[in-house]
């Protein structure tokens, strides 16, 4: 069974806490949330495994306005801004490989692109870059999409006792030249990306990437039930200290 769920902007642990509560509910109940949201404030999220100390300053980041945390999934940096971002927490059905699971997101996330008016593909391979050495849009890796031959979304998952979350930015406007510029050494920039409101020529609100995307997921599975906030934050509350924690934060 699935379920959406739209949130209001919200602070950077609390959306990290919520995405890491649904994963605790899909492997509780066996229901799958697709969520959308956005961020209170201008956020940096770095990769869980991804190296930061040194590249960027807490206290520099906290002058600029700027708020930082650490995802639960992987790959590099990204400044969540002017975007709609989503997750997915479900079951992993018996024990489907990560493109698989992958693959199936993609579907539905060029589906809801295409609603929107977006012709949108799966990027080819292309050379892997270590993580910190590059923000996440500087380039395309296989497997994400793009559009217009740029960088469109990025996304990244991770697994946990038979369940996983992926979450990824599906920009409405590209700001993410600006993470090299928040640097205290240099880093590669990210190339311009695709986003939404330039492809369009016109300006779209998370509202409307949400209502896409809940109709893209009802084209595959048929009706899809909204799950409450009320119903989902509490998921989040076992999390949020974790990541409010500048120890994991700035852990490497």
């Amino acid at each position: 069974m699935w379920r959406f769920l739209l949130t209001e902007p919200a602070g950077a642990a609390a959306n990290m806490a919520l995405d890491a509560g649904l994963l605790d509910r899909a492997a509780t109940t066996g229901e799958s949330v697709l969520r959308v949201y956005s961020w209170a404030v201008p956020t940096l999220s770095f990769g869980r495994h991804e190296s930061v100390v040194g590249l960027f300053r807490a206290d520099l980041l906290a002058a600029a306005g700027i708020a930082a945390v650490r995802r639960p999934t992987g790959g590099r940096v990204l400044l969540h801004h002017h975007e709609a971002t989503y997750s997915v927490a479900a079951p992993v059905r018996d024990r489907e490989p990560l493109p698989v699971t992958y693959g199936r997101i993609n579907t539905l996330l060029v589906r809801a692109l295409g609603r929107l008016g977006v012709d949108a593909s799966v990027a080819p391979r292309s050379p892997v870059r270590r993580p910190g050495g590059a923000a996440c849009f500087a380039e395309p890796n296989a497997g994400e999409l793009v559009a217009s031959g740029r960088k469109l979304v990025g996304s990244a998952q991770f697994r946990d006792r038979g369940g996983f979350v992926q979450h990824g930015s599906v920009l409405l406007d590209d700001d993410q030249a600006r993470i090299a510029t928040l640097a205290v050494r240099p880093m590669t920039p990210s190339t311009p990306a695709a986003a939404l409101n330039r492809l369009l020529d016109r300006t779209l609100s998370v509202a409307e990437v949400a209502a896409a995307m809940r109709w893209a997921l009802e084209q595959d599975v048929g009706r899809v039930e909204p799950l409450e906030p009320d119903e989902a934050w509490p998921w989040a509350a076992p999390h949020l200290a974790h990541y409010e924690s500048t120890e994991w934060t700035w852990r490497r």
